[in-house]
This record gives C-alpha cells, structure tokens and sequence, in this order.
C-alpha cells in the first residue's frame, strides 16, 4: 500500500506527462473502439456521408443515400475521409470498418486531455494539470464519445486548444504574441468546420463573463480580433461558399432553421429535459471524476478572485447554463465545460490550505462515485440476460472491478488525500470501463440488427447488389452503412411487395409491423413469396423487440 501511494503521489510530478496521459487515454478508449458494431442514428449517419463522400469524391456536399444531410458543416467528414484514404493505404482496414471513422473521435479527445495537461500548467501548476487532464480522460461521457464516429469530441479538442490559448492571454499577458493570437483564431476556425458556432460560442461567453466581473478586458488587445475575426471567418468561409451554390442555399436555411433552431427550440428533437439535467446527470457522465468537482466546489468558489480560478470559472459556467438553458439535451453537449471543471477540481485537491467541504456534501459525492460504479457493474452483469437471454462470464468481471474501486476509493479518501483518491479512481475505473465498452456491448446479439440482416442477405444471395435490396419497417442509418447507400428503405409492406415484383433477383426485408400488408399486396401482384432468412432483435432507437424476414420470389 506504500508503495501505491509513492507512486500516485509522484505520477503528477513526472517529467513527461504526456506520455503518460496519452497511454492512460488509450488504457480507457481502445477497449470496444475496434469491436463495438455501427451505432444506430448519428453514428452511422455520419460515417455513411463520410463513406459516400470518398466514394464519389464530392467533398462539398454532404449526402445520405440519396437525400441532402444538410445540417452540420463538413470537417468531421473531411477528417473522416482522411482517416479512410490513410488506412486503406496502410492497408490496415478498409472503408466498410466503423473504427477509421472513429479516428478522429479518438483522436480530438485526446488532444481536449493532452491540451488540458499543457495549457493548464499555466492556470494550476504543472502537478494539478496533470491530475486534472487524467480525470478528463477518465469520464465515462467522453470514452463513449470517443467510440461514436461524429462531432462532439473532435470538437472538444479544438475547444480546449482554443481556451487554453485565451487561458494564457489572460493570466499571462507577457508571454502572450501574434502567432499565438493567430493559432487561437485558426483554431476556432476549424471548430466552425466542425460544428458551427458551438466552438466560438465558448470563448464569447467566457470573454464576456470576465469583462463584467473584472469591468476591463485588456486580455482582448492580445487576442487581435480584428484581424483575428477575419482569419477565423477566411478558413471555415471557403467550404460554406462552395456549398451554398452546390446545394441553391439550402444549406445554410436547412442547417440554421431547421438543426440548429430546432435544437434551441426542441421542435425536431425528441431529447428533451428539465434545467437541471447535467447536474443530475453529471455523477455518471463525468465518473469517476464527478466526486471531487462536486468535493471541490465550495472552495473553488470561495477562490474566486483568483485569476486562474476566476478563468476557469468563466470558462465553465457559462457554457453549462448556456446548455442547461436549450431545450434538447443529450449528456455530451456539456462536455466543453468539462476541462475546466477538471483543473478546478485538481488545483483544489492539490491545495494544501484547501477549503474543506461540508460532511454532507463529501458524504453524496462519495456514495454517488461508488453507487455509479456499483450501478454500471450491475449494468453490465444484467445486459446480456435482458438481451441475449444469457450469462455473461465476461459482464460479470464488473463487480470485482467495482468493488475494487470502491475500496480503494474510500481507503484515501480516509486517508484524507483526495488528490491521491482521484487517481487511483481515475486508475480503478480503467477495468470497469473496459468490462462495458469493450467486454459487454460489442458481444450482444440482440442490438445489432443491420449487421446481422447484411450478413443474412450475403447468405441468400451472395453476390446480390445493393440496389436490388429493399426493406421496409426498419430504416435505421446503421443499415446503409453496412450494405451501401444504394439500398431501398421501402414506405410500408405493400411498397416492399411491389419492390421484389419489380424485377428478378431482388430481395426484400420486411420488419413484422409490415408483414401482413406485405403480404396482402404480393398476393393481389400474384407475387410467390419465399421466405429467405429470419434477424430478431431489439431496435434500441425505437425502444422494442422487432422481427424481420427476408423474402425473395419463390422459383
């Protein structure tokens, strides 16, 4: 036990924490990266534009099938297609792996905690940024962002970059010249690339923040923003000129009405929640971390006036609010806050003259941290009886791993070390996590449908083309992916019957909702239906069990 607390009270202070923090990211992240099927929604979406985009080698419009995608910019697809061209050229993988459009996921959340390492040495202290970007790499939030092909955590990282560099101009005036300034700008350019405004939005309201409460801004003078704002605009304005005339303007009227403002407003979202939601939801999202930026926050405020403090909370702040005010949530939006909250939480554990929370607000935070790691331990244990109606040896490694991190974590904290506890939690989470992402999910059956209905239709017809495939009652993004943009998603049964009469060879899908208008209109076609193969499963998108057939034409 000494030995672990020698080496948990030297890792901070090692002389290459990079390093370090980028085998602790990849300790947490690999598990699952490579194995875990094509999400259904956003996942695949993404990944089939970025598809059809090296297929065809249009890199201005962003297509899905045959439908225009107009709603986010095209830097996640670009990075994704180059992720693409530079694996198959390695000949590592191919363009139908899920994983090469996990790459830049994978790799902008690494940047978001080695950047939170390097820029924070100047807002903390080189020991607490360490602490502080581990904890980062160990939220539960942004290792399940990091295996989803789309924007959030390519977008993290551009962020962090960005507010390190402001962090620095604002602490540290002296240091702060014209390429740095110029990085800054550049960098939330690609940001617009990646996701319009959210990325500039972080810094606007952090700026703003510290205007009001210093009542001057002369950090603004070093940022340059009026060259600055220009360069911002020149490196993301090429792309939206070229799509603008390539799609008529619809982009731009599609993107902002009908994403964006939907977003805001929650019209075309069906992930609504209260104010509130990311404080109730942070125990799980930020785990393990969550423990001591709940244990830290009555001394982090009281710090305040300090301008490191006063940064991060600027930092922090006003994007949560800004989040907790919009309609639609989702548990990752709040993720630009998340550095931030991390260096606060880590100066503060570090603090040797720290403020001490109250008895009961230590108490909620600790038995929060281990009821999540006793909740995802039970989680992963149940999930493959509900699913596949099975046990799991594999699922099962989740409650040792709990317990584990429930002793270790209540044997510092006794110790009265919360830096050293947030570590080891940090340390201990690492198995835990690695049981769900990389030991539960890819090894259920019941969730995957679109692999198993493209594997069913390679048995029936082998060398079938995409366009001679049709399915109806089940059009889940995840189905393109794995057999191709070309495939028809048919309007009900009776449009499937007329799909499979339309010409020899082809084969249609028919989810059991569709099934007796299916065959009603094969009957009154006088079509011979003959059933090809059988995928059973659970749509976790629509939220119930679904059973599809394949039919074909009965020779």
């Amino acid at each position: 036990m000494q030995a672990l607390r020698e080496f948990l009270d030297r890792l901070p202070e090692t002389r290459r924490p990079l390093p370090w923090l980028a085998l602790l990211c990849l300790l947490f992240w690999l598990p699952g990266f490579f194995t875990l099927p094509a999400g259904d929604r956003d996942e695949s979406r993404f990944a089939q534009a970025s598809r059809q985009m090296v297929e065809t080698g249009d890199y201005v419009r962003i297509r899905l099938g045959e439908v225009e995608r107009n709603k986010k910019p095209a830097g996640i697809h670009w990075a994704q297609a180059a992720a693409v061209h530079t694996v198959e050229a390695l000949r590592v993988g191919t363009r139908a792996d899920i994983w090469a459009y996990r790459l830049p996921s994978l790799m902008g959340a690494m940047l978001a905690v080695l950047a939170t390492a390097y820029f924070g040495r100047a807002l903390v202290g080189r020991r607490a940024a360490f602490l502080g970007a581990a904890l980062l790499a160990g939220c539960f939030v942004l290792g399940v962002e990091t295996h989803i092909a789309k924007t959030d955590a390519a977008l993290l990282g551009t962020i962090v970059v960005a507010m390190g560099l402001m962090g620095r101009a604002y602490v540290a005036p002296s240091g702060f010249g014209a390429r740095h300034a110029a990085a800054f700008w550049l960098v939330l350019g690609a940001s617009v690339l990646l996701k319009g405004p959210i990325g500039p939005l972080v810094p606007l309201l952090a700026g703003i923040t510290l205007a009001i409460a210093d009542r001057n801004a002369p950090w603004l003078r070093l940022l340059r923003p009026a060259w600055g704002v220009p360069l911002m605009l020149l490196a993301a304005a090429p792309w939206f000129v070229a799509v603008t005339i390539a799609t008529e303007g619809r982009f731009i009227a599609e993107a902002l009405g009908g994403d964006m403002l939907g977003k805001v407003g929650g019209a075309d979202e069906n992930h609504w929640g209260p104010p509130g939601y990311y404080l109730l939801s942070f125990g799980i999202a930020a785990f393990p971390a969550a423990f001591l930026v709940l244990r830290a926050a009555p001394g982090v405020w009281s710090d305040r006036l300090r301008p490191a403090t006063r940064f991060l909370l600027a930092w922090a702040v006003p994007v949560w609010l800004m989040f907790e005010a919009v309609t639609t949530k989702l548990p990752h939006y709040a993720l630009p806050a998340y550095p931030a909250l991390m260096l606060l939480a880590a100066a503060w554990a570090l603090d040797p003259l720290r403020r001490a929370p109250p008895r009961w607000l230590a108490g909620l935070a600790t038995f929060g941290a281990i009821a999540t790691a006793v909740g995802l331990a039970i989680a992963c244990a149940v999930l493959p009886v509900l699913a596949d109606r099975e046990v799991s040896l594999v699922a099962l490694l989740g409650i040792p791993a709990a317990a584990l991190f429930a002793w270790g974590l209540l044997r510092m904290l006794r110790e009265g070390a919360p830096a050293r506890a947030a570590l080891l939690a940090v340390l201990l989470a690492v198995p835990l996590q690695a049981v769900a992402l990389g030991g539960v999910l890819p090894r259920l059956t019941a969730p995957w449908l679109s692999p198993r209905i493209a594997e069913a239709v390679r048995q029936a017809a082998p060398a079938l083309p995409a366009a001679q495939f049709g399915i109806a009652g089940y059009h889940e993004p995840s189905l393109l992916f794995a057999m191709g943009g070309d495939i028809a998603l048919l309007a009900n049964g009776a449009a499937a019957a007329e799909f499979l009469a339309g010409e020899p060879g082809r084969l249609v899908a028919v989810a059991d909702r569709q099934e007796g208008a299916f065959r009603a209109e094969a009957a009154a076609r006088n079509v011979p239906v003959q059933e090809r193969g059988l995928v059973t499963g659970f749509n976790y998108s629509r939220g119930r069990q679904v059973a599809i057939m394949l039919y074909g034409v009965a020779e």
